[in-house]
């Protein structure tokens, strides 16, 4: 039985998604800005001198929000069962093993 103060984001993989789909709406949000700002091919003139500019504006940020979320989380849920790096000398490289040879018979 549930506790009544349970949420659904004291589960740790909830809360790993969660976090991970705000990253990837910040991102979209930000790539929307950019697009804005920088105007590539005349696209904020475009989409502002429209009559339904908002509508345009507003699938646009749909769009990247699907897209940058279901990357952020695709990539937080792949990097699940990776083992953490340990710290050592070698940076990660695979390091030669010696090897005892068996005298042969």
């Amino acid at each position: 039985m549930p506790t009544p103060h349970a949420t659904p984001f004291r589960q740790p993989l909830i809360r790993l998604l969660a976090l991970n789909c705000a990253i990837g709406v910040s991102v979209a949000v930000l790539m929307l800005g950019g697009l804005l700002a920088i105007n590539p091919h005349g696209l904020r003139d475009l989409i502002f001198n429209d009559r339904s500019g908002g509508t345009a504006l507003g699938l646009l940020l749909f769009g990247l929000v699907v897209t940058f979320g279901s990357v952020a989380m695709g990539t937080a849920i792949m990097a699940l069962g990776r083992d953490p790096q340990r710290p050592d000398k070698t940076g990660g490289k695979m390091q030669p093993a010696p090897v005892r040879a068996a005298a042969s018979r």
